[in-house]
């Protein structure tokens, strides 16, 4: 039985997708986290990809530009919706490219 494109099997990530304005507000949230771990601020944070993990809710992994040719990867845990609780950034890995492939860390 195959699954649908996109859809992440159990336990392991999805596709790459392009971000979604959806995905762009959950990085918003995290903005200050991600810019405080990175140690500056950045004046563009545009979700650029995606990959999920379902989990007890979702891990995002996404490619994010912050001006220039600089990107950043975070690693985003959303909980499920009956929790009430907000996205949380758990890693950040800086200094990342365009063309750097989007992996699970």
């Amino acid at each position: 039985m195959s699954r649908p494109l996109g859809m992440p099997m159990c336990g392991g990530t999805g596709d790459v997708m392009q971000a979604t304005p959806e995905l762009q507000s959950i990085c918003d949230e995290v903005k200050p986290h991600a810019e405080e771990k990175a140690g500056k601020k950045f004046d563009v944070f545009k979700a650029h990809s995606y990959k999920t993990q379902v989990v007890a809710g979702t891990n995002y992994f996404v490619k994010v530009h912050v001006g220039g040719d600089d990107y950043v990867h975070l690693r985003i845990f959303k909980p499920l919706p009956h929790t009430g609780q907000n996205a949380e950034m758990h890693s950040l890995q800086v200094n990342k490219a365009h063309l750097d492939v989007l992996e699970y860390f």
